[in-house]
């Protein structure tokens, strides 16, 4: 290899482990916050190694209420994201297969809101919300923000469906099922990357989802785990142990998640812009 080549090796390999590295300092140091003990600091015995107080987990989840808090997001994000890939999936599909003026119509409006913040309308839907007693709600807080995701979602599963052959589906209704039958028993099969990458970044935007959430569940019975870490944060905030550990317990469920579906979330990303 000659030189020059070995030096642009060194260099792209050098600049992607320095990435890597600056990625993991803040997460490194979360983790040696919540295992430091209440009294230490940063810099106290070994370098930067923690002294292994698992007790500020405990303390943390008993404090800030996570369990209750975690129970209502498991359930508003799983609702949410279950009615956004059976809404979604569909829709893409019928925009995807079935050209008319109306669906083009209906897909360009959808992306347009997705140029429109969610937290802009928050103050008309909470007004929505207050006269159809949705406040302090899980079905309400499930609608809205499954309405919030669809628009991307739908623009990922239609750009993926384009790239898929019809034949099968084709087959299929010429057997005797009928289109939605068909999609269903044959087509979303094939539907696993970008189902994988709706799940993931619909789920994580529910699952950390405070702007909104701080409107509509108010009740304590009600917080979601960014809005219980929050407040745990108002209450502790100058234990620094105890922060860091309700911030990793809160954010376990989305990294476990994200490992599960990561090995098709390149895939379901980038395959509608190869063809389509």
């Amino acid at each position: 290899m000659k030189m020059p080549e070995v030096l642009k090796v060194i260099l792209k390999y050098g600049i992607a482990g320095m990435m890597v590295i600056i990625s993991i300092i803040p997460f490194y140091v979360l983790l040696y916050l919540s295992l430091n003990s209440p009294s230490g600091s940063m810099f106290q015995g070994m370098f930067l190694m923690p002294d292994f107080h698992l007790n500020n987990f405990a303390d943390a989840w008993e404090g800030s209420k996570l369990g209750k808090a975690m129970m209502n997001s498991i359930i508003i994000t799983f609702s949410a994201v279950t009615v956004i890939v059976f809404v979604a999936s569909s829709a893409g599909y019928s925009i995807a297969r079935f050209r008319s003026k109306g669906n083009i119509a209906i897909f360009n409006t959808l992306l347009a809101c997705l140029m429109i913040p969610a937290i802009i309308i928050t103050v008309p839907l909470y007004t929505l919300m207050k006269s159809i007693d949705g406040i302090n709600t899980h079905w309400a807080m499930i609608l809205l923000t499954a309405t919030n995701a669809l628009p991307l979602s739908v623009f990922l599963y239609t750009s993926f469906i384009r790239t898929q052959p019809k034949e099968i589906e084709e087959s299929a209704v010429i057997d005797g099922c009928t289109y939605f039958t068909a999609f269903w028993r044959v087509t979303f099969h094939f539907l696993r990357p970008v189902t994988s990458a709706v799940v993931i970044l619909t789920g994580l935007g529910i699952w950390n989802n405070y702007g909104q959430a701080v409107f509509f569940l108010q009740s304590q019975e009600m917080r979601t785990i960014p809005l219980a870490v929050s407040m745990f944060f108002q209450t502790y905030g100058a234990k620094w142990n105890l922060m860091a550990a309700a911030a990793l317990i809160g954010l376990a469920p989305a990294v476990l998640a994200f490992l599960v579906f990561q090995r098709f979330f390149i895939k379901g990303i980038t395959a509608g812009a190869l063809k389509g």
